[in-house]
């Protein structure tokens, strides 16, 4: 008796979907750590499969514990600008306090989310998927999906769309380690405040923004630079140790942070040393805050509140030149506020020395330029 010939097993067409999507996803999220690409690219791919009528990918932002939308189908959409979303709020809310998912084919079967969908006919609801993205144990966002005809797509579907929260997750906390990584290369440890390497970083981009402005102003963008070094700091770490002289310095960098604002950056350049970049201020604006530092610096009490009841006093001398008039280059206009610098130290310490293009000032910085 011959043998009966196997026939061969057709594979679904969904399943292979599937594959399809798992392959190309994977295949993003290892070519590609920048968030907001990779995670539009998943979520294309979502959109692809689901076909739903309106999709939003909200954040959890920790510091407020709220959620705010980060994508949505469409970059226009007013629901992607500035709402935030208490924590159980809402459908999002909801899913992003309690880790759990919200899958409802028809809301109109159901009597609470038809109540719901009366009250919101701007939305036009017909089906809700809302779904945590959730890493550690930790809610990261959620995502949400409008109208996708849920009742008509396979059970095997939901779950599929969890494995893209799975990959979304992933690729939010590659993107989280990447930032920290990032923020670690440019920050100073013992201050907080940013490094040496990142200030000229910075200066090199605002003097390339300064050039391409140029172009089409008269009156080329400005910026000042404002270095300041302690006044007498060796004799704190001699007297106190070089603990107290590293708390000093923390205390110091937390206090030019807030002096500064978010407008400004702040850098430990090395040693008691520190620099400003004040961000479009010219000589007369720029020179005010720097006097606004000074006297903050001086009525500060440092390193109070500790063992030995210490109760410390600094002071500083600074140096503030502008640019372009000061210095049109990296090299020069750093060169310029560092020079000043030197001269307010030379003139007794404990004041201001503003750079003057016309009338330049002769004065010899040490033997070693660490500006070459």
């Amino acid at each position: 008796m011959a043998k009966e010939k196997r026939q061969p097993v057709v594979s679904d067409s969904r399943q292979m979907d599937n594959l399809r999507v798992f392959h190309e996803v994977a295949r993003v999220l290892t070519s590609n750590l920048e968030l907001k690409p990779l995670l539009r690219a998943i979520l294309s791919k979502m959109e692809e499969y689901f076909g739903p009528e309106g999709w939003s990918l909200l954040m959890v932002d920790e510091a407020t514990d709220e959620l705010y939308y980060a994508l949505s189908a469409s970059e226009s959409e007013p629901v992607a600008g500035k709402r935030r979303i208490k924590m159980g709020e809402g459908v999002a809310g909801y899913v992003a306090k309690s880790g759990n998912p919200l899958v409802i084919p028809d809301v109109y079967a159901d009597r609470d989310w038809a109540r719901f969908a009366q009250q919101h006919p701007e939305l036009h609801l017909q089906s809700i998927a809302c779904l945590p993205i959730r890493h550690g144990g930790r809610t990261l966002g959620v995502l949400q999906l409008h109208n996708s005809k849920l009742d008509l797509l396979p059970d095997s579907s939901i779950a599929f769309l969890r494995v893209l929260c799975d990959y979304a997750a992933i690729a939010l906390q590659n993107s989280r380690h990447v930032d920290l990584i990032q923020h670690l290369s440019i920050t100073d440890d013992c201050t907080g405040l940013f490094n040496s390497r990142h200030l000229y970083t910075l200066l090199e981009s605002e003097i390339a923004e300064a050039g391409n402005s140029r172009v089409v102003s008269i009156r080329p963008p400005q910026f000042s630079l404002l270095f300041f070094d302690l006044d007498h700091f060796k004799s704190v770490n001699d007297t106190h140790g070089h603990l107290v002289g590293s708390r000093l310095l923390a205390e110091i960098g937390n206090l030019v942070k807030r002096s500064l604002g978010p407008d400004h950056a702040g850098f430990r350049y090395g040693g008691d040393e520190f620099v400003a970049l004040l961000r479009g201020l010219d000589k007369e604006r720029a020179k005010q805050l720097a006097l606004e530092l000074r006297e903050g610096l001086l009525a500060a009490r440092f390193i109070t509140g500790t063992d030995g009841n210490l109760s410390l006093s600094v002071s500083a001398s600074f140096g503030l030149a502008t640019f372009p008039e000061d210095g049109d280059t990296l090299q020069s206009i750093v060169r310029s506020a560092d020079a000043m610098m030197y001269v307010a130290k030379a003139e007794g310490r404990n004041r201001l020395a503003v750079a003057d293009p016309n009338k330049p000032t002769e004065f010899a910085q040490p033997k070693t330029s660490r500006h070459a």
